[in-house]
């Protein structure tokens, strides 16, 4: 495997990534301006505040998969380390997408998406504790950010040094994109789960 293919990776999950599901499908579906209501975010959490549960639904599955198949391409191509550089890319283009002037959603849909197409033991460990956080606390994003925490200590418990490594650098993006919420969480001011 060539240095070149590895850049492609990286470029092609970048570009996967970059998609704005979110955006493209509440376009078509005649909704307002997704970044003008509710936080202004790209992701499904903001789409169903369109009060569309299809549209949302539909934007999670979207901006998982293209995290998945990024991986899963680069992958069957190139071996493990083009699949994590386009993991990496997948990530990063969610959250920082050219054709959005860089300021795209927070992650955490393609976060799991490339954890299906990596280790997907990681990615129901991450669902199940962002289930029962989000459960007990009924804050979506302190969910988010104690799944993320604890992901890479799993990798790395169960022999995957590499991809701990990974996702620890992913997990350090994921608290960076939810800054804001990680204030109002601090202030008390965060919106929970099914609140008005």
């Amino acid at each position: 495997m060539s240095d070149a293919f590895l850049i492609v990776a990286f470029l092609l999950g970048y570009l996967l990534g970059s998609i704005p599901f979110g955006m493209v499908l509440t376009k078509l579906a005649g909704t307002q301006d997704l970044r003008s209501i509710g936080s202004g975010n790209i992701g499904a959490t903001n789409v169903l505040r369109t009060g569309r549960k299809g549209l949302a639904a539909a934007t999670l599955i979207g901006d998982m998969l293209k995290g998945t198949i990024a991986v899963i391409i680069a992958g069957y191509y190139g071996g493990a380390n083009a699949a994590m550089l386009a993991a990496l890319g997948a990530f990063l283009g969610h959250l920082f997408p050219v054709w959005l002037k860089f300021n795209g959603g927070k992650g955490v849909a393609t976060y799991i998406g490339v954890l299906i197409g990596l280790f997907w033991p990681a990615a129901i460990l991450f669902c199940v504790m962002w289930l029962a956080t989000a459960a007990t606390t009924r804050y979506s994003s302190l969910a988010a950010l104690i799944a993320a925490f604890v992901t890479p200590l799993f990798l790395w418990w169960f022999g995957h040094p590499a991809l701990a490594s990974l996702f620890v650098v992913m997990s350090l993006l994921l608290f960076y994109a939810h800054r804001e919420n990680i204030k109002r969480l601090q202030a008390g001011t965060e919106n929970r789960i099914g609140a008005k």
